[in-house]
């Protein structure tokens, strides 16, 4: 039944509708808390020590929700998922499913892991931060800029085909080579590369704490640097629009104006820019720890070492949260820098 498209769509209407998920076609795992890069923009690291991560039981536990909930695609993200010693066996259990995986990954563990990723990950998204010098500074990790070449690099010489993308947070300490990150990923052998802003407000990202103003300056582009973000995003959309006619560039130039929009709002200097997502409805988190999110921003709504998946899914907090968020007046959603607006029609693999 779940592999009929129409039935599929059908389900994904009744889930936006009427607040009870009927199908969840995407859900996020956290395999692993700690990360092997120690970012500018990002806490994860700080606490390495703290170890947390899914087992092959925990996976084993989540198989019938997943069938329960129709749900066609799951993306490792972390942390750094491969540092999970049985991260292989994990996705093996998935795939036993037929469920598609997506990895996102730093990129410096995926020449060690080349051939276990070509059997079980269907794709891969890395982070790349600018040019070797530029990417290795925000990485605060030296040579991680080469690891993720030669990973994608020998990924493409065993199977010229797979697909690998690139996804790049764009701050103060990289939005002036923008043009070069998109120039750096094309000479790797990249397919695709997508831009977002920072998040330097929300508790993401482990942040016990917000970000007080002197830590989000070390992030956010200055007022006085604005105007020059607008000329290099007026720039890329000028000399560089074969980027976005054949797809390279995942966004519009539209929502790339969005990100300096989103920093000129961080001074309050006008609106966040207005978003649609269903993030809420069509997919879902679950952290190391076994935490269940509705979102990467949002608070937790159950635990799956305490209730299935299913049932936290369509239980009484996350309906609740469901029904009653108004994305529109909520202060995390107004900020919020990852959103994902998934039509009951659009395919996801």
């Amino acid at each position: 039944m779940f592999a009929q498209p129409l039935y599929r769509t059908y389900r994904r209407y009744r889930s936006l509708q009427t607040n009870r998920i009927s199908a969840l076609p995407i859900l996020i795992l956290m395999p692993h808390s700690a990360c092997n890069c120690r970012c500018l923009m990002c806490d994860i690291w700080k606490d390495n020590r703290n170890l947390r991560q899914l087992t092959e039981k925990d996976i084993a536990g989540l198989l019938d929700s997943l069938e329960i909930l129709g749900t066609q695609q799951v993306v490792m993200s972390g942390g750094e998922a491969l540092l999970n010693n049985r991260f292989f066996e994990l996705c093996a259990i998935l795939k036993s499913r037929d469920i598609h995986i997506t990895l996102l990954s730093t990129g410096l563990l995926l020449g060690r892991h080349a051939d276990a990723l070509l059997r079980w990950v269907d794709d891969i998204i890395v982070s790349l931060d600018g040019n070797e010098a530029v990417h290795d500074h925000i990485r605060n990790t030296p040579g991680a800029f080469r690891k993720l070449e030669q990973g994608v690099q020998l990924l493409k010489t065993l199977q010229p085909g797979y697909p690998i993308t690139a996804r790049t947070v764009i701050h103060k300490n990289n939005f002036r080579i923008w043009p070069d990150i998109i120039a750096t990923a094309q000479a790797i052998g990249l397919d695709r590369i997508s831009f977002l802003p920072a998040d330097t407000t929300s508790h993401a990202f482990n942040r016990q704490q917000t970000w007080d103003t002197e830590r989000q300056m070390e992030v956010l582009p200055s007022v006085e640097e604005l105007p020059l973000l607008q000329e290099v995003i007026n720039l890329l959309v000028r000399d560089h629009y074969d980027y976005f006619t054949h797809g390279f560039i995942a966004e519009s130039p539209q929502k790339l104006q969005m990100i300096h929009d989103y920093y000129r709002a961080a001074y309050g200097e006008h609106p966040y820019p207005a978003k649609k997502c269903n993030a809420p409805w069509v997919s879902a988190v679950v952290e190391a720890d076994g935490s269940v999110r509705p979102c990467f921003f949002h608070d937790t709504v159950g635990n799956i070492h305490e209730q299935e998946l299913a049932t936290i899914i369509n239980g009484e907090k996350a309906y609740r949260f469901r029904k009653e968020l108004d994305m529109d007046a909520n202060s995390t959603c107004q900020r919020c820098v990852c959103y994902l607006n998934l039509s009951p029609h659009t395919p996801i693999v």
